[in-house]
């Protein structure tokens, strides 16, 4: 059976990208996926910068991704991508995206997966009709201890979940640095490359995404306010949102980018019947389990630990007890069990797969719908919105 590295291609990300140097770093960790080729930026010359700075031949640098699409398909099959990574600003995630899986090449795509619900569902659609693969980078569910949080749930450690609250608060845009020469602020506040919402999208989405993920509960209905604080800025940038689940739980999403002094305290709190979990984005190693007659319990990523965890922890780690494991890790994660699967899929293989399921466009549509039914609800008079 063929084993070989995967050969990755890249759409966005060159220089001045923050998300693009995340990706590369992620995939290319584990030593299974290679960057051959790219189309880095929407200007020329900047693509052709970052290919000479990544050390790319300058033939497999392109001028666009129409050009790196054509060309790379009439390369022989043992020399062109495998796949294709898009980090672009949303409204340029779908075009790529469609034209890459009708030429034959899989996906992974940074979240949100495309600039409008509409699209979404179009996009899922083409992955179906191609049989190709897509990966959305949901971030946070590649952390070791959210897969161990997970497991104690569906193991019901915790009982009937009761309550769930998951807050993601920023202070990145508590000033205006839109206006001050911030390349990533510019187009998460301009709703012509970001969507129609900002913070909500941009975040929101995470801590609804985790808030699924963990519980294994979908919402069901939700009531949302949104504000914008920043001087003219047009779209949210902090919210609040009730949440109804399936099987009766409740809870509330909080997420603000103008939350002075904040970094990315992305965090979740889960209260069953029996039990609650805690889990904190900035301490990501550490897993809480709250009882109401013993200690608090903490579970700790490691390679060596003395007490078992779930197989999807152990896959997700690299590195024993107190050797602190973060984003890039958690990053390269959704990159290995995309990574693990293509192969797979290339080679015939049927051996079982450690590493647990990708993040996919299923995922990516309730996202999609989370933005869209958070604005409705933000401009009704109704107290719930159905999800």
């Amino acid at each position: 059976m063929e084993n070989r590295k995967l050969r990755m291609g890249m759409i966005g990300g060159g220089q001045g990208s923050f998300i693009g140097a995340v990706h590369r770093s992620a995939a290319l960790l584990d030593g299974k996926i290679d960057l051959v080729c790219g189309a880095f930026s929407s200007r020329p010359e900047v693509s052709a910068q970052s290919g000479k700075d990544l050390a790319l031949p300058a033939d497999r640098v392109y001028s666009s991704f129409q050009e790196m699409i054509e060309k790379e398909k009439e390369l022989p099959a043992d020399v062109r991508m495998d796949f294709v990574s898009i980090v672009t600003p949303n409204h340029a995630h779908f075009e790529p995206a469609v034209l890459a899986l009708r030429n034959g090449f899989h996906v992974v795509i940074d979240k949100p997966v495309t600039f409008t619900l509409d699209e979404a569902k179009a996009l899922a659609k083409v992955v179906e009709e191609t049989g190709l693969m897509l990966a959305l980078t949901h971030t946070y569910v590649g952390y070791p201890m959210v897969k161990q949080a997970k497991d104690l749930v569906e193991k019901g450690l915790i009982g009937k979940i009761r309550k769930i609250f998951v807050e993601y608060p920023q202070g990145w845009l508590t000033k205006g640095i839109e206006n001050t020469g911030s390349v990533q602020a510019a187009w998460r506040t301009d709703p012509a490359r970001s969507g129609k919402s900002g913070c909500m999208g941009d975040i929101g989405t995470h801590a609804a995404h985790l808030a699924e993920h963990i519980s294994g509960l979908k919402i069901t209905h939700l009531c949302a306010n949104l504000n914008i604080y920043g001087t003219d800025r047009v779209i949210d940038d902090d919210g609040d949102v009730l949440l109804k689940f399936e099987d009766g739980a409740t809870g509330v999403l909080s997420a603000s980018q103008v939350a002075t002094g904040e970094e990315n305290a992305l965090k979740i709190r889960i209260y069953g019947e029996k039990a609650g979990l805690e889990w904190r984005q900035e301490e990501p190693n550490s897993l809480f389990v709250k009882w109401d007659n013993q200690p608090i319990q903490i579970y700790r990523t490691g390679g060596n630990q003395v007490y078992s965890m779930c197989q999807a922890t152990g896959a997700f780690t690299r590195t024993p007890t107190g050797h602190p494991e973060g984003y890039i890790e958690a990053f390269a994660n959704i990159y290995q069990s995309f990574a693990a699967r293509l192969l797979q899929k290339i080679t015939g293989d049927s051996s079982e797969i450690a590493f647990p399921a990708y993040p996919n466009i299923e995922e990516g549509i309730r996202g999609m719908l989370f933005i869209d039914r958070v604005l409705e609800s933000n401009q009704s008079e109704a107290k719930w919105t159905a999800f």
